[in-house]
């Protein structure tokens, strides 16, 4: 009895981004799309983890002992700040935060995990969002924010498999299928 080394069932190939996909320039569009939203949660990660000094100072970095996801809750607030300081004011909520923006900002760029991308993605974005909920703290619009078309670039990119056009997703096929880890 022979070994397999995936999940998918035999016989069955994994799909491709040409399967969904079948111009050439949309492929390409899709995968700079996904560089874009993926250099954004890594650069947001590189920012927090050494304090660059662009939306965080070097005495607030992490690696010197900042709080990065305490620093923005502790902004947060009422009535919002009554259901996120508890949940993520504390240092579980600094792992939370800073290795989940490494995580997407990694998944993205190298194209593999995409859909798991997309899920976690789009949770930390919505919480974002409704951190920041426009209908009480007000803004520019009363209730899409850049937290909405970041999702839906994450969520796209997954679904169209964009990580097989300059990443790694075509590889990752091969060893997942077309699994959840897809």
């Amino acid at each position: 009895m022979s070994r397999q080394t995936s999940n998918r069932a035999p016989g069955t190939k994994p799909m491709f981004v040409e399967d969904i996909i079948t111009r050439a320039g949309a492929r390409v569009t899709l995968a700079v799309g996904r560089l874009l939203i993926g250099w954004i949660f890594l650069w947001a990660f590189i920012d927090k983890l050494f304090g660059l000094g662009f939306s965080t100072q070097p005495e607030a970095a992490w690696i010197r002992g900042g709080t990065p996801a305490q620093g923005y809750i502790s902004g947060i607030e009422e009535p919002l700040a009554g259901i996120f300081q508890p949940l993520f004011l504390n240092p579980f909520g600094d792992w939370l935060f800073v290795v989940g923006l490494a995580g997407l900002g990694l998944a993205l760029m190298l194209g593999v995990g995409l859909k798991i991308a997309a899920v976690t993605g789009t949770l930390l974005l919505g919480f974002m969002w409704l951190s920041q909920f426009p209908p009480v703290v007000g803004g520019t619009n009363p209730i899409t924010t850049s937290h909405w078309v970041e999702a839906a670039l994450v969520i796209i990119s997954a679904l169209t498999l964009a990580g097989d056009t300059w990443g790694l997703g075509r590889w990752w096929a091969g060893k997942v299928g077309n699994s959840w880890l897809r």
